[in-house]
């Protein structure tokens, strides 16, 4: 064992032993989507009095925090997002509307003297300079001056009991910076007034309402009032009473407003049947596609599939060490990634098949170890290309598809891990023994395989009419794309704005019926649909708390029991601001693709691979324009990741057009992009096969969240494969044509995919052979 393959094989091994303690030892963090639950976000707004920056949507959160604690929720996340954003999640929170109602209580608390009894016929509100008039705790109206003070003085309130004279439960208010001269400005100014004066008391408001309105001790001397930043609030107070008297002063001290701008809420069922689906899928898809793997390549097949079971654990590790947050969306990603790193073994084997069919005579670890070197630019630029389309949904995108981002940027770091340390350790170690190397074909690589052997019997001369493909892919995206003309897109609530609430009923529902029921309650706008599990959903504008339990019960009458599963709401100004965070994704992922590949490539490849991969992407919006599926954030994530496998498939075609144009600069540029095409297509079959197992599994098998998703990415790697091939490469033959930029110089030594090319073409050349063997 060289020092080289003990130090990969350390790295391996402490790899995975690291990996297998935080899997056993730490727990994952499963999104709302998986285990149930609400989430509120919130967006603080200016007042008149205070400006809605960073410091002010930090006191806010405070405030919240306390909020969200007396709700009684288990494991509660708050945390600010941007300079004005709270993201609430409620884990086991199926009702949102309690939680709405008091986080979202947008009035400030505030302390008022109060200035005698309303008169007769005055009504309550403003009363001019100030004043206000308002009922207190008994219904009694008094005027009101203007605030001394706000909550935003308040440091804290508890309520307690005085268990050394018996006097029952009071409650203590602690004070802060001004508010304790203001406090005692107001209670001094109080105590000048007799005892029963209306104007002894002080009135403390909170949204409208007077929730305490106390008189000022006797012992209080008059314009000195009460000192130290501490009073306390008795009365014949109960224990409940006193505890929500101290909860209103001290949670519901908020600096600014808050709005409401997105509420999602889905319960446990759809949670517990996701994560079930998913895990089917993943063990079904991942069964077929490690057979295939070792139908394939036999023994360093089943080395790969051992390598790929370390993937899985490698990136679940990760996952929960950096405390990612597990999503539906994230599930797909993480079992998407499955198909990434049987890629990354495909490439290494089908580039050692090429060195041991060229070399025999050099043995079979000598094949292995050129099969890794030669495909690591391919993996490499591939995998970067895949990242650069997860990270812009992490930038970009929000909520569950976020989630999604990070966890297909795992997914594929491990599997370069996986790929590169764990397989080639393996598949070293494998070669080096004596029944191996006496048995080559044991290993899978010691023939070419049966796609490349047809090949190399026919050798067809696809780009010999690359216009004719170019004009095969524009048809394809006119007639895919007449569907957005045709029937226009569906967009989801999370783009449009709106309310979106599913029910599974314990009758099946007629949607006509139910619209009509709908309008009938004063929903006319409403859009009813079922889906194939029975399930129902209606889609409306934004609708409040109240009136989305009115369409509950709507829906109850007609379809018996009904048990809510998922309830989003989202703004209009969040609508807007996700319509343009998807469109500056994807502007800026086809930009920042361009610019890589131009920059490791050449412009006319980049050109290429752009145009190919607008192509998939048009195609697939069409078919779903057609077919009148929901583009939402689950589609937008599945379109990113089309994105990542089209230029994944062209990087590789390119890598080996760059390879071999590299090595024979005199020979037409077509002809060498109809030899890379011919030697990359088994890597293309074999990878394409191994992907289709894990997604027809999640189509079958993930519900109609995940089957959207799947089929999406089914769409993208058929159209995907056809467009790296027959649109990418014309492609760039047509620009070729026109440039009179040089060949690229050849770095290193050769490839066994070009050596051997020229000794056959020497041996073997026959009429209508295109100059290029494989």
């Amino acid at each position: 064992m060289t020092r080289a393959t003990l130090v990969r094989a350390l790295i391996a091994l402490a790899v995975v032993a690291l990996s297998a303690y935080f899997a056993v030892t730490t727990s994952p963090r499963l999104g709302l989507d998986l285990r149930g639950g609400t989430q509120i976000v919130l967006e603080t707004r200016d007042s008149p009095t205070a400006e809605a920056d960073r410091e002010a949507t930090e006191r806010t959160l405070e405030v919240l925090r306390r909020r969200v604690d007396a709700l009684g929720v288990a494991e509660p996340t708050i945390a600010r997002s941007g300079d004005n954003r709270i993201i609430v999640e409620l884990p086991g929170l199926q009702d949102p509307r309690e939680a709405a109602e008091v986080l979202g209580r947008t009035a400030q608390l505030s302390f008022h003297p109060v200035l005698g009894i309303a008169e007769e016929g005055a009504k309550e509100g403003e009363a001019g300079e100030g004043e206000q008039i308002l009922p207190d705790e008994s219904g009694q109206r008094l005027r009101l001056g203007p605030s001394e003070l706000t909550g935003a003085e308040v440091s804290g309130a508890e309520a307690q009991i005085d268990q050394q004279t018996g006097g029952g439960w009071f409650v203590t208010v602690d004070l802060r910076g001004k508010g304790k001269d203001a406090w005692a400005d107001l209670t001094g100014e109080a105590a000048c007034a007799p005892p029963g004066d209306p104007k002894r008391r002080v009135a403390i408001v909170l949204d409208e309402r007077v929730i305490s309105s106390p008189q000022v001790d006797p012992s209080v001397q008059c314009d000195v009032g009460i000192t130290g930043g501490s009073t306390q609030i008795t009365g014949s107070f109960s224990a409940e009473e006193a505890k929500e008297l101290a909860l209103l002063i001290d949670g519901g001290a908020l600096p600014v407003p808050v709005e409401i701008i997105e509420q999602r809420t889905v319960g446990p069922t759809l949670g517990e049947e996701a994560i079930e689906a998913s895990a089917w899928a993943a063990v079904i898809g991942t069964a077929l596609t490690a057979l295939f793997i070792i139908v394939i390549y036999r023994l360093l097949g089943f080395l790969a599939v051992v390598a790929l079971a370390c993937y899985g654990l490698i990136a679940y590790a990760a996952l929960v060490v950096l405390g990612a947050t597990l999503t539906l969306p994230g599930l797909a990603g993480f079992v998407l990634a499955i198909g990434m790193a049987v890629d990354a073994n495909v490439l290494v084997f089908e580039r050692a098949r090429e060195e041991y069919a060229a070399h025999r005579g050099r043995g079979l670890r000598t094949a292995v170890t050129a099969g890794f070197r030669n495909a690591l630019s391919a993996i490499a630029d591939s995998n970067v290309t895949t990242l650069l389309a997860a990270g812009l949904l992490f930038f970009f995108a929000s909520g569950p598809v976020r989630g999604f981002g990070v966890t297909l940027s795992i997914g594929v770091l491990a599997s370069m891990v996986s790929a590169l340390v764990v397989t080639r350790v393996l598949a070293e170690f494998a070669v080096a023994r004596g029944a191996v190397r006496t048995r080559p074909a044991l290993t899978g690589i010691g023939r070419e395989g049966r796609v490349r052997e047809w090949l190399n019997e026919r050798r067809p001369d696809l780009m010999g009419r690359s216009r004719r493909w170019l004009a095969v892919s524009l048809v394809a995206v006119v007639l895919a794309g007449s569907g957005i003309a045709v029937r226009g897109l569906n967009f989801g609530v999370e783009f449009t704005g709106g309310r979106m609430i599913e029910y599974s009923t314990a009758q099946p529902v007629d949607p006509e019926e139910a619209r009509t029921a709908l309008a009938d309650a004063g929903f006319p706008r409403a859009v009813v649909q079922t889906s194939g599990d029975g399930d129902l959903t209606v889609r409306t504008e934004e609708l409040s708390n109240a009136e989305a339990a009115e369409v509950a019960e709507v829906v109850e009458e007609l379809g018996g029991d009904t048990e809510k599963i998922r309830d989003e709401l989202i703004g209009p100004s969040i609508g807007d601001e996700l319509r343009r965070g998807a469109l500056i994704a994807l502007g800026v992922a086809l930009a920042a693709q361009m610019l890589y590949l131009a920059v490791r490539f050449r412009w006319t490849f980049s050109v290429g691979a752009v145009t190919a991969m607008v192509h998939d992407v048009l195609i697939l919006i069409g078919i779903f324009a057609w077919l009148g599926k929901t583009l939402d954030g689950v589609f937008l994530a599945s379109l990113l990741t089309v994105i990542g496998y089209s230029v994944n498939d062209s990087v590789v075609v390119f890598d080996r057009v760059r390879e071999l144009w590299a090595a024979d600069r005199k020979t037409p540029f077509a002809r060498i992009a109809n030899a890379a095409i011919l030697q990359t297509v088994p890597r293309t079959v074999n990878t394409g096969l191994g992907a289709l197992f894990i997604l027809a599994a999640l189509a079958a098998l993930g519900g109609d969240t995940l089957t959207d998703f799947a089929l999406a990415l089914l769409i993208g790697i058929v159209v995907g494969t056809w467009s790296s091939v027959f649109t990418a490469t014309p492609v760039a033959i047509e620009l070729e044509a026109r440039t009179d930029a040089p060949p690229p110089h050849r770095g290193g030594k050769p490839s066994a995919a070009v050596t051997g090319q020229r000794s056959r073409r020497r041996t073997q050349r026959r009429p209508g052979d295109t100059g290029a063997q494989v």
